[in-house]
């Protein structure tokens, strides 16, 4: 008041003397306005003006943006603002302690700040506020109405490290629980401010989890998907955001627990009863024949082969699993016929069916698998009369959720189901309904299995897995009268003319050996490899090498030298009566290896097409391993170069089909004949019947075969 009583006097003094200042004159006529404050925050925080303060982990900046009302601009007012800081708080005798702190003059609209000091009281509420000064008035204060004080509370202590247990799995105990069995870990902080527990699994899952109230405890499930050590680390988190020193919490669980009921079902040839591995002996009706075909490369040997008549069924007197919890149920299946839906198990209720796994066939779409679950069906695959899959429904209590896996891949969408509690009879090859039992199984069944767990991953792919199984492989390091033998004494490749086995030559020194090559010229892979010259030279068995109409792999080294690259050339085909089933050729014009299978038998067949960029002769001039494979299972055909593949190199192949033809290297079958013949080098032949893994194709083009553990 005294500085705008002195400026008056000023200005009327300067009109006394005769001298007028415009704007000073137009100031003597206005009201100065105050300024404001704005945007309040405290940094880490912000501004808690309710019941619950901020919490906040280190000393905090007050902020606070003033302004000044523009029509001060017009009046010849100071344009600079101070602000005013002030804290408060009660000590531990209730007595009320404040201090403040003035901010350095600055021009309008900006932030001010302040740091607090270091001896401020740590575990107490603190209050603040702030107002602003012109110079010649102050703004209210900001917690003053309609405003509030900001609330904070300084932690200085990070919180005590969680303590974990776990009832199920144990710290340090050989063995607990298993793969596939939840467990409950619960963590806990002696610390009374604790809001969060952090948690990793190493080399799993991670996440978070908050206490239902602060400073409590609390629990997650997680279920193990491998045996072996596991550790889970936790850390607390206060309020304030202070983390706690970890907590490193070991555990070994168990192997996976065996099925609860199992029927392998490769029972003796007029047996009335399948024998169980676990769980209950199932009766089979007269419809249902033992010693039935397995699907190669799983470790069954015989099925049971069911009619479709009223008669074709297995049946127990009590449930496979308590379908009420989680629970997985799978069987191998090979359907006779598509066209019609038929049940491959299914549990009773006393109206119906808990559960089933079936084949579905709507009058107006394409068959499908499908795992029902109460009022929930999923459904997903492709089935084809005379096809092996491996079926696997599963239901997760603790997701809410239920799936459906056809030969090892998750099929359909995994959708919410509710579980179903059951205690009737467990039911092979037909389904309960309305009127009694009906959609009986025509075909094949092996190996049905119920868990009262979760089946993970892991075991979902080896469940369904068909171990390949070689069929001949072809080093061509030797010749004998005409042909090349296999590695393992089977059918021995005969050579045609323009075909011949160059072998290493033997070690010499240049400088002392006049006859020893100054630079040797070695085989693709060990002792030698084929020579095709281009005309007529190729190799080619008597019999089909492989069952182009199921699931096969084909391995293969070859080189061809970029000046002869200058029409296509196969490496490998398979001939039908009037195509080839395959051939894997090199095409100049799209610089590329390319796998061409026909849809059909049939001359001019649409032609499914794959292809691998790649110089002739290998990316370093030592030749391409090419490895060709096709999985039934999963209707996909890939090529591979040098072991690897890619999304140009493979392509959905709905349908193979059996060509009667040999093995043929170096050439293709053509309008006229045969052609396509390769002028170049061959190496490391290899077939197996089943589809490589990715991983195992590495494997090929080597004299020793990969590892198909």
């Amino acid at each position: 008041m005294r500085k705008r009583r002195a400026l008056l006097g000023s200005c009327l003094a300067a009109l006394v003397a005769g001298t007028v200042v415009p704007s000073t004159a137009y100031a003597a006529e206005q009201v100065n306005l105050p300024p404001a404050v704005q945007d309040l925050q405290a940094q880490p925080g912000g501004c808690a003006s309710g019941n619950e303060p901020e919490y906040v982990r280190s000393f905090p900046v007050l902020k606070a943006r003033l302004t000044d009302p523009v029509e001060d601009d017009r009046v010849g007012y100071p344009e600079q603002l101070t602000a005013e800081f002030e804290i408060w708080w009660s000590d531990p005798d209730g007595i009320e302690q404040r201090r403040s702190w003035t901010t350095s003059p600055t021009y309008v609209d900006r932030v001010h700040s302040i740091t607090l000091p270091s001896d401020i009281p740590s575990e107490t509420v603190i209050s603040w506020h702030v107002r602003a000064n012109d110079g010649v008035a102050y703004s209210p204060w900001s917690s003053e109405a309609p405003g509030a004080a900001c609330r904070f509370v300084y932690d200085g202590e990070s919180p005590a490290a969680p303590v974990v247990s776990s009832p199920e799995y144990p710290a340090e105990t050989y063995w607990a629980g298993g793969v596939g069995i939840y467990g409950s870990f619960t963590m806990d902080s002696s610390s009374a401010d604790v809001v969060e527990y952090r948690y990793t699994f190493l080399g799993g899952p991670s996440g978070t989890v908050r206490p239902a109230e602060t400073g409590g405890p609390a629990t997650i499930r997680y279920v193990p998907l491998s045996r072996g050590p596991k550790t889970l680390s936790v850390q607390a988190l206060d309020r304030a955001g202070r983390m706690s020193m970890p907590t490193n919490y070991t555990f070994h669980p168990n192997a996976a627990s065996a099925p609860v009921s199992r029927w392998k079902l490769d029972d003796e040839a007029g047996s009335a009863t399948a024998a169980a591995e676990a769980g209950e002996a199932a009766r089979a009706g007269r419809g249902v024949t033992f010693g039935g075909p397995a699907p190669s490369g799983a470790p069954l040997s015989s099925t049971a082969t069911l009619d479709g008549s009223r008669h074709a069924f297995l049946t127990t007197d009590s449930p496979a699993v308590d379908g009420g919890g989680t629970f997985a149920v799978g069987a191998w299946v090979r359907p006779a016929r598509d066209d019609r839906s038929m049940t491959v198990l299914s549990q009773d209720t006393a109206s119906g069916a808990a559960y089933a796994l079936a084949l579905e066939a709507p009058r107006e779409a394409s068959a499908s698998y499908s795992f029902t679950l109460g009022d929930t069906k999923i459904s997903g695959g492709a089935p084809e009369a005379g096809e092996w899959a491996y079926l696997l429904g599963l239901y997760d209590t603790e997701t809410g959720y239920a799936q459906l896996f056809v030969n090892g891949h998750e099929v359909g969408t995994k959708t919410e189901a509710a579980p179903v509690r059951a205690d009737g009879a467990f039911q092979i090859g037909r389904i309960l309904g309305p009127h009694g039992y009906r959609q009986r199984w025509h075909g094949e069944i092996g190996d049905v299995r119920a868990y009262d767990r979760l089946v993970v991953p892991s075991e979902v792919t080896e469940l369904a897995r068909r171990k390949p199984r070689l069929l001949g492989h072809w080093s061509f390091s030797t010749a004998d009268d005409g042909t090349t033998p296999e590695n393992g004494g089977g059918a021995s490749l005969r050579l045609a003319p323009g075909a011949s086995i160059y072998r290493a030559p033997d070690f010499c020194i240049p400088d002392v050996d006049p006859d020893c090559p100054t630079w040797p010229r070695y085989p693709l892979v060990g002792d030698g490899h084929l020579e095709l010259d281009g005309e007529s030279g190729h190799v080619a068995l008597d019999t089909p090498v492989v069952d182009t109409g199921d699931s096969f792999t084909l391995g293969v080294v070859a080189r061809i030298e970029q000046d002869d690259a200058t029409r296509p050339m196969t490496v490998l085909s398979q001939a039908g009566e009037h195509t080839d089933a395959f051939k894997l050729r090199y095409d100049p014009a799209q610089y590329a290896w390319q796998l061409i299978m026909p849809e059909r038998d049939e001359a001019g067949a649409p032609e499914t097409v794959v292809a691998q960029v790649e110089m002739p002769d290998g990316a370093n001039g030592d030749g391409t391993r090419l490895a060709v494979v096709y999985d039934d299972a999963t209707d996909t055909v890939k090529l591979f170069a040098d072991g690897y593949t890619n999304a140009d190199a493979t392509a959905h192949l709905r349908n193979g089909w059996t060509s009667s033809g040999p093995l043929q290297v170096g050439r293709a079958r053509t309008a006229d004949g045969f052609g396509e013949y390769l002028k170049g080098q061959v190496d490391e032949v290899q077939a197996y019947a089943g589809a490589l893994r990715d991983d195992d194709v590495l494997g090929l083009g080597w004299e020793t075969d990969p590892c198909l553990c």
